[in-house]
């Protein structure tokens, strides 16, 4: 044959699986229905956040981590009930995983120039018990660069195996079949795509212009998830988290479609867990969108009200920051697919970061002078950007104005504001003191005991209604797609299995596909940073499986 590996699916799973084979002078195939523009997929987009477990970092920061920690909270967060079955190899990972996060994984990406910003991070805060959800330190690493210098690192790599020889990259190939037989996988069959010159992240075209069959010794499946697919979003919508939404907005580009799932499974793989999603709540609609129905997602920090739809004010732990499938779960069985953010001036220029590499130029640049800029007063250069341009944003000086322009943006007058203002004034009492029996309170103070949080993310707690930290702000949060946490199911080297449980002969999978991992790394909960961070191990261990094989 031709090659020894074909590729499908040139994200950073897709480009990590065909670095490291090619390492072995194997002969891959790279294929990916986007043009070249596109190569590192969704990592490219990303805040760079990386999930490490007693890191120098950490230990600069006064945390204290350790693996036995992290496992803890991994188990709380994944609730894994289907050992016997859906979630078997799914642990299975998910140990290897946090075993490779505490051990070699900053010190490999590291070799390959990968760098950190000194401040950890801390999301997922659970705000259950201690074997509950949620991360029990900060362990969020920000990648020096965001997610283009971890994308650039590999593909470097593959780079230079183009070069040699050893890598053949072909763009604008869509993938429709595999090829089976003798219940082996030995090829790939679709269709080529005409040349599209739209930028990254663009939606393009998908005007078939020619054919073609490749066969290898081996296929590896990295088309990633279905995050821009609403339609198998909501088929999938589990009755835990309420009603599907009607409307939502997309955290990833047009491309993300899960079609190779549906192809991958008529070839005979295994999907398991289709119900586990991970999609936030904090969305707001892009002023400059790139695909369709783009979306952003606001980073909070611990102080912002959260109110539903009619004004309610969510009861703990639905905290900005805290448990994203939980107050989804809220969010969904109020009947409304939107909820509100209110909050000061002073709050949204210390707490409020937007995800995304082109939302942060400072860290995306790698620039200290405009990360500098962040220490002034005022709100971040993005943020602003947002709150000028921003549909979902509402600013005002006096709670009644702020409550009537609410009413206007959504169209409706849900909101009262003497509901409203007898909340936050109820809220606003408990400042008084340094303690109080407001749950909320209690963690914000709480986290400024952290260093990082003190510094970066956390706002000094104040009143709400306190004219010198205003104006106040309004901001309506959507729900915004993003990952999935089911999918193929594979063993600790990467091959699919089939519905009887064995391995598929030559098929191997990496990535969101996977559900980053096993079929579902992550179980019902994720840790966050752990995204990247499963694309970059599943697709380690399938390349050093297939480079030795």
């Amino acid at each position: 044959m031709e090659y020894d590996v074909i590729v499908v699916g040139a994200g950073l799973a897709g480009l990590v699986a065909t670095a490291e084979i090619a390492d072995g002078g194997k002969k891959v195939l790279l294929l990916d229905q986007e043009s070249e523009s596109s190569l590192g997929g969704q990592a490219w987009w990303s805040f760079g956040g990386l999930f490490l477990v007693d890191s120098p970092e950490q230990r600069k920061m006064r945390i204290k981590d350790s693996k036995e920690l992290a496992w803890q909270d991994w188990m709380g967060s994944a609730g894994f009930d289907r050992l016997e079955d859906e979630d078997y190899w799914a642990k299975k990972w998910a140990e290897a995983y946090v075993d490779f996060a505490a051990n070699e994984k900053r010190e490999w990406l590291q070799s390959m120039g990968i760098k950190f910003f000194p401040v950890v991070g801390w999301a997922e805060r659970g705000g259950y018990l201690a074997d509950g959800h949620g991360n029990s330190v900060p362990r969020f690493h920000i990648v020096w660069g965001t997610g283009p210098a971890i994308v650039k690192a590999f593909e470097k790599r593959v780079r230079k195996h183009i070069d040699n020889g050893l890598v053949h990259y072909l763009p604008r190939h869509q993938v429709d079949n595999l090829v089976v037989e003798v219940n082996s996988i030995t090829g790939v069959s679709g269709s080529i795509l005409e040349n599209s010159s739209v930028e990254r992240g663009e939606k393009s075209s998908r005007k078939v212009v020619g054919e073609f069959t490749y066969h290898a010794h081996s296929v590896v499946i990295s088309s990633g998830g279905i995050g821009a697919n609403f339609e198998l979003i909501r088929k999938n919508w589990p009755e835990r988290l309420g009603q599907p939404p009607k409307n939502m907005i997309s955290g990833v580009p047009d491309h993300v479609d899960g079609r190779m799932l549906e192809i991958s499974e008529n070839a005979g793989g295994r999907i398991v867990n289709r119900d586990r999603m991970w999609h936030y709540t904090e969305g707001i609609k892009n002023y400059a969108p790139v695909w369709t129905d783009h979306g952003i997602r606001i980073l909070p920090g611990p102080s912002s009200l959260w109110f539903d739809a009619e004004g309610n004010r969510f009861q703990a732990p639905n905290f900005p920051g805290f448990d994203t499938l939980g107050t989804l779960e809220t969010i969904m069985k109020t009947g409304y697919d939107y909820s509100w953010f209110i909050l000061t001036q002073r709050i949204i220029e210390k707490e409020f970061a937007l995800s995304g590499s082109e939302q942060n130029p400072d860290l995306t640049g790698k620039s200290y002078r405009k990360l500098l800029e962040r220490l002034k007063s005022g709100a971040p250069g993005p943020v602003q950007a947002f709150m000028n341009k921003g549909e979902d944003f509402v600013i005002a000086d006096h709670l009644s104005d702020l409550v009537n322009k609410m009413n206007q943006l959504v169209d409706s007058n849900l909101l009262d504001e003497d509901h409203i203002r007898n909340q936050i004034q109820a809220r606003d009492r408990e400042m008084d003191n340094l303690f109080t029996k407001d749950l909320q309170i209690t963690a914000l103070r709480g986290s400024r005991f952290y260093r990082g949080d003190k510094l970066i993310r956390t706002a000094k707690p104040h009143k709400i209604l306190d004219p010198n930290t205003g104006p106040l702000i309004a901001v309506r949060l959507n729900i915004i797609s993003r990952k999935t946490l089911g999918g193929l199911q594979t063993n600790l080297s990467g091959q699919v299995m089939n519905k009887e449980g064995n391995p598929i002969n030559g098929l191997y999978a990496a990535g969101e596909v996977t559900g980053f991992g096993g079929g579902g790394v992550h179980g019902y909960r994720a840790l966050e940073g752990t995204f990247l961070g499963g694309c970059l191990f599943s697709g380690k261990i399938v390349g050093e499986t297939l480079k030795n094989h």
